[in-house]
């Protein structure tokens, strides 16, 4: 069974969840709108966040309560990376997603970043997020404009996940892989910066344990998770 609700509606006790760019006189439209390539890199170079988050820790974060789940083992965890594409349109900036296709072993059927495992050829996350691009969707590494590193976010399946963000400047083509991906498609970044669509989602695990998330529904996708929880370390990141 799944549970919903926004995060502006949350029952008294649940704590801060720093969605308050509104009260600042901030929204998603005017945050976007200001952000230039310069000053995106200058927020990433921020070194006083956190350095890890995880599906275990937003699971507290969002829901504290007893039954959450746990970090995995760090020594269990495989390495992974992805980028966050942001394309210059003329209308703003996007952010790039991809739907993964139904009959994969990991994640089958969600929406996530183009990424993947890192593997042993690749000299470090970026490369290897760029290698992935790439291959998933057909955006050669040249036409990447790296800007820096989001938070490692650990994923309560054993992924420690490197995202990597980037900004495209069309025009640009996009190549799918057909095994991989199911669908190629672009969220406004001025959507994913407005908190009134940061949304609580909560779901009982087969053994019992209420695991708690964020999702961004956007027209008919759903976006939750780890890419959520990414998207939303975004915003919090590059917001003033």
């Amino acid at each position: 069974m799944e549970y919903r609700d926004l995060l502006s509606a949350r029952p008294a006790g649940h704590g801060d969840l720093k969605s308050d760019a509104n009260a600042k006189g901030q929204n998603g439209d005017a945050i976007a709108a200001g952000l230039s390539r310069d000053a995106i890199a200058r927020a990433l170079s921020d070194k006083s966040r956190p350095g890890v988050q995880s599906d275990a820790e937003t699971s507290r974060h969002l829901g504290e309560g007893p039954h959450v789940p746990s970090r995995p083992p760090v020594q269990d965890l495989v390495p992974a990376a992805v980028l966050i594409p942001l394309i210059r349109r003329n209308e703003g900036l996007t952010v790039l997603l991809t739907q993964r296709t139904a009959h994969l072993a990991h994640h089958p059927g969600q929406i996530s970043f183009p990424g993947g495992r890192q593997e042993p050829e690749d000299a470090n996350p970026t490369e290897a997020a760029l290698r992935e691009t790439e291959e998933e969707i057909g955006v050669p590494r040249k036409a990447v404009d790296v800007l820096g590193l989001l938070d490692v976010y650990v994923t309560i399946t054993g992924f420690r996940i490197v995202p990597v963000v980037g900004m495209i400047v069309p025009p640009f083509t996009v190549s799918p892989d057909s095994f991989e991906v199911k669908d190629v498609f672009e969220v406004p970044l001025a959507f994913i910066f407005d908190p009134a669509n940061h949304q609580r989602h909560s779901r009982v695990t087969p053994n019992g344990e209420t695991r708690f998330f964020y999702a961004l529904p956007y027209r008919d996708r759903y976006i939750w998770g780890a890419t959520a929880a990414m998207l939303v370390n975004l915003y919090k990141t590059l917001s003033p």
